[in-house]
């Protein structure tokens, strides 16, 4: 441990924490820098393989970033938006394969075709309308569209097989989708770092944060070990915590004004897993659907192809419950521990503008295997009960924050929340999360390294060529930074020029 305080400390030892110490290490490399987790292995919590869908969102299958205005037209923005921040984190991921920081990339990205599944007369129309708007835009150029069940069926057999011809169905496809191990993603990155002189702790759990007189924050950490447990109190200049739902603990336990009214909405999720070759092999693609009224965007159905150690699978759902847990391993105590008089009235404003959501979680708690599985087979229609094994996936926290109007209300996205200062920061809420881990990060530096701006520019310019420019606003550029970018990660093939 060092006499003077750690330059950055960082809590949780997932994808989020993973980024930025590489950031940082790239862009500081004397910075003496700390991980704690409290768990026994990095990445095992919302990051690990099995926790999550995988998908490397895009905009191309989400239904959730692309709404339908009042005069029938698409508003495609926050797809175009996404797709930019995704772009960025191929770039990244390429950098550092070319480096040597990642190993072969295929054993952490795949490329996985993105498709949008649409039922019923009114979703083909809107799917219809939605490709129309997307495909004109060059990011999204690749995409196809189909009502032709025949084609769907080439596309993604499991989903045809079996269905009732009277039933309207249409789909898209982009083959420029992909499917993403963040949990293996992350013990690269961390290995990397451990001979970088980055200190990595596991079992190690942050129970207490306080300011020291000089600015500086001292952590109490508990260490835990097979036959004691120790306390140490740790000096840091900077702490970030990507710690999950426990991130607004972490928060609450510093005191910091800026985290006043922020609560927590924990969704529990579980998802059916078939591992028969025989069917895994009948699919390749991740297809999302439309999720029932005022369901959270995490919770948007969707049947995934996963590559993890090399195998794949299938997964689907998520089903949606509710837990009161900020984390898979936390405590039921999470939820009621981090009420506070500032985030009581927003909480509660939330659930009343919320009803249908809420009954959503409490139903899908008490939903029986059976009522479950027709949900899958409204997508797979052949599906058979003996291929598919329930599994539980990762913990979320939706983001609930104060609102002048409404009191109080549910973000979907990902939000990073710094002191004035900037000596700590977080991230708070879910999707898409992972996936746009380095635009996040990026934040987390603009907003509390100010000073170090143009100094780091260039440096950041080296792992993300195209930082500061618009691949939506420039075809040429955005063509040729996905060619290059898949390429380097061995998606070739899946880019049309």
């Amino acid at each position: 441990m060092p006499l003077r305080p750690y330059d950055v400390v960082l809590i949780g030892g997932g994808i989020m924490s993973a980024t930025l110490a590489v950031l940082l290490k790239h862009l500081e490399p004397s910075w003496t820098i700390a991980v704690y987790e409290r768990l026994p292995e990095v990445g095992s919590e919302a990051s690990a393989a099995w926790n999550n869908a995988g998908t490397g969102h895009a905009g191309l299958c989400e239904l959730d970033y692309t709404t339908e205005q009042a005069d029938g037209s698409i508003d495609i923005e926050p797809a175009i938006a996404l797709n930019e921040q995704f772009q960025l984190t191929r770039q990244l991921l390429a950098a550092l394969v070319q480096t040597e920081v990642l190993r072969d990339p295929s054993t952490f990205i795949n490329a996985v075709p993105h498709m949008t599944l649409a039922r019923g007369r009114e979703e083909v129309d809107f799917l219809r309308r939605r490709h129309e708007t997307l495909s004109a835009h060059h990011l999204f150029a690749n995409m196809r569209f189909s009502d032709d069940p025949k084609v769907i069926g080439e596309w993604a057999p499991l989903l045809t097989a079996g269905r009732d011809d009277s039933e309207p169905i249409a789909a898209t496809r982009d083959i420029t989708g992909s499917d993403i191990d963040f949990g293996e993603l992350t013990a690269q990155l961390f290995h990397w770092l451990r001979w970088r002189d980055v200190e990595i702790h596991r079992n190690c759990e942050v129970r207490g944060l306080r300011r020291n007189n000089d600015g500086t924050w001292q952590l109490r950490v508990d260490w835990r070990t097979d036959n004691d447990r120790l306390t140490r109190k740790v000096d840091a200049r900077f702490v970030f915590a990507g710690a999950g739902g426990w991130a607004l603990k972490i928060l609450q336990r510093a005191g910091i004004p800026e985290a006043h009214g922020y609560g927590l909405l924990p969704v529990s999720g579980r998802f059916l897993r078939c591992d028969n070759p025989e069917v895994v092999a009948e699919h390749d693609a991740k297809v999302y659907g439309r999720g029932p009224v005022g369901a959270p965007s995490i919770s948007m159905p969707h049947l995934d192809t996963r590559v993890i150690a090399g195998r794949r699978a299938l997964l689907f759902g998520p089903y949606p419950g509710a837990n009161p847990r900020f984390l898979k391993q936390g405590s039921l105590f999470d939820a009621p521990a981090s009420l506070r008089p500032d985030n009581i009235a927003p909480l509660t404003a939330m659930f009343k503008d919320n009803k249908e959501l809420a009954w959503l979680l409490v139903s899908q708690v008490a939903a029986r295997r059976k009522k479950k599985f027709a949900v899958l087979r409204d997508f797979v229609p052949g599906a058979r009960p003996e291929d598919w094994t329930m599994i539980t996936a990762g913990q979320r926290a939706q983001i609930v924050k104060p609102d002048a109007e409404r009191g109080g209300v549910l973000e979907f996205g990902t939000e990073v929340v710094a002191s004035h200062d900037g000596s700590i920061a977080a991230v708070l809420g879910a999707t898409p999360g992972a996936s746009t881990a380095p635009v996040i990060m990026m934040e987390v530096l603009e907003r509390c390294f100010p000073r170090y701006a143009q100094l780091w520019e260039p440096r950041l310019r080296r792992l993300m060529p195209t930082l500061g420019q618009s691949l939506a606003k420039d075809p040429r550029l955005a063509r040729q930074t996905m060619a290059s970018t898949s390429e380097a990660l061995g998606l070739e093939g899946r880019v049309v020029g």
